[in-house]
């Protein structure tokens, strides 16, 4: 017999202390695209499952996969800023210091975990040319890479290097440079670095060069930081397509927030968009991975139960919840259809199943759903916090707005009437409209689109749902999030009915 009350979760929220994420493991077509060198730019909100399949590619560590994932801690952010370039389009000033990390990066993978080099006779010089640049400048074949542009460091090439040493003759003792005179000569030691390292990539084996996390502590108001990730998405693509020319299976992935990659602007954007971009996506009409699946391995590996039919094993689909709906489609509702919602979501029916304690029933009911919605809801306001807050810093105004409108479904007039009632606390000159707009951006709001003229029926346009969608300025009938009415305490009705 099922025994829910003795589970103590089905996972954590946070991919990097979820101990289930290897074992339950839901296979993405934007993981299988990565791996499978075809897509390299990874993109979904926050919570979608990009750390998830980092950890998955960066996991894949044998003697014929070779992988390395750069996180946060890594990413020498401060001393980076000194490696900007002059005299290049703005976009491009700091293309070629992503391309140097890179390099130095793909360099230490080969010196330290390639066991099958040098694996052809151009390898043999390749790899002592690399040697004696890594060791010669950072004293090791094993560089702290989060110290790659450490001020300490001086840039060490010999004569077959073929560098130009004239250009910065003023600084440099013999063959070496201090690490700040490097944007002078990084485009020759970047072709000198990529035509070694290209050419010890041994073709019968995988490298993949990961990176996650870039959107911490960041602010994309900053165009130092907006101009960063250009660059690293242009070194991706230089490097990428070079290793394909050249017949070689090595993938820069990068991994970012979709709204952070929606913001930034650059010449081909939509070119790389189209031929390097996989977006994860969960329950898509078109088909694809569903959460319910992925919850169905995590019930059978944590219940030890079957995995196909796992969620009618745990949840009493007999009896429907209100509106007529499936508990999945009750659930999933109130997600923004991202695997951490519906992991948080069963983990607070799974407690509050255990304080409701009936020993008739071994299976999630109506009730336990219904009263783990109130946590769940204020656990869905501060994931909001975490996304909105940088772009938007007074959206608990919005918030508050909300609140005074009461209503789970509204009209623009209720919004604009709330906002007048409460316009001393709002930034002067903001409309409802202009307010509605932001919170629509990030799916606080969805608004009403009326069926006909060949655009199919009627519905409630939602940015999680629809990511090309814009802000219909038109529209004049809203509705808020249902996975925020517990928290905002709107209720379930027309507020202009």
């Amino acid at each position: 017999m099922l025994d829910l009350k003795a589970v103590k979760n089905f996972g954590a929220v946070d991919a990097d202390v979820d101990p289930l994420l290897d074992q339950a493991f839901e296979t993405h077509a934007a993981y299988i695209s990565a791996k499978d060198h075809e897509r390299y730019v990874i993109i979904g909100r926050k919570g979608s499952g990009k750390t998830a399949i980092y950890r998955q590619i960066v996991g894949l560590l044998s003697h014929d996969v070779l992988p390395h994932g750069h996180g946060f801690a890594e990413y020498p952010w401060h001393h980076h800023a000194k490696q900007i370039e002059a005299g290049v389009p703005k976009e491009q000033c700091y293309l070629h210091s992503w391309e140097y990390l890179i390099n130095i990066t793909l360099s230490k993978i080969l010196l330290t975990k390639d066991q099958s080099q040098p694996w052809s006779d151009i390898a043999v010089e390749s790899m002592a040319r690399l040697e004696s640049f890594v060791c010669d400048t950072y004293g090791s074949v094993n560089p702290d890479l989060s110290r790659v542009f450490s001020p300490a460091t001086r840039i060490k090439m010999r004569g077959e290097f073929g560098i130009d040493w004239k250009v910065v003759k003023a600084s440099v003792s013999g063959e070496e440079m201090p690490i700040e005179h490097l944007p002078i000569v990084i485009q020759d030691v970047n072709r000198v670095l990529s035509e070694a390292t290209i050419s010890c990539l041994n073709p019968e084996l995988d490298y993949y060069i990961c990176f996650d996390e870039l959107d911490l502590g960041m602010s994309l108001e900053a165009e130092d930081y907006r101009l960063r990730l250009i660059g690293l998405l242009l070194a991706a693509r230089k490097i990428n397509n070079k290793s394909r020319e050249c017949g070689r299976r090595l993938s820069v992935i990068i991994f970012l927030r979709d709204d952070v990659y929606r913001d930034l602007h650059f010449e081909d954007k939509n070119k790389l968009t189209e031929t390097a971009v996989s977006y994860i996506e969960w329950d898509n009409e078109k088909g694809g991975p569903s959460l319910k699946a992925l919850m169905e391995k995590r019930f059978h590996s944590v219940l030890n139960i079957p995995e196909a039919g796992a969620w009618a094993t745990v949840f009493d689909e007999t009896q429907q919840m209100t509106s007529r709906q499936s508990k999945y489609d009750h659930i999933v509702d109130r997600t923004f259809l991202r695997p951490r919602d519906i992991i948080k979501f069963s983990n607070e029916i799974l407690q509050a199943h255990k304080v409701n304690g009936s020993s008739d029933n071994h299976k999630f009911i109506n009730k336990d759903i219904i009263d783990a919605r109130q946590k769940y809801s204020e656990y869905l306001l501060d994931e909001l916090d975490d996304e909105i807050k940088k772009k938007y810093p007074d959206y608990k105004l919005y918030l508050e707005i909300l609140k005074t409108i009461g209503s789970l479904q509204f009209e623009l007039r209720d919004a604009e009437s709330a906002c007048e009632a409460r316009r001393e606390m709002l930034p002067p000159g903001m409309t409802a409209t202009e307010m509605l707009s932001h919170l629509f951006e990030y799916s606080v709001v969805g608004y009403y689109r009326p069926g006909g003229g060949g655009f199919g029926g009627a519905e409630y346009v939602w940015k999680y749902k629809e990511r090309r969608s814009l802000f219909n300025e038109n529209a004049t009938s809203y509705r808020v999030h249902p996975g925020f009415m517990e928290v905002l305490g709107v209720k379930k009705f027309s507020r202009s009915s």
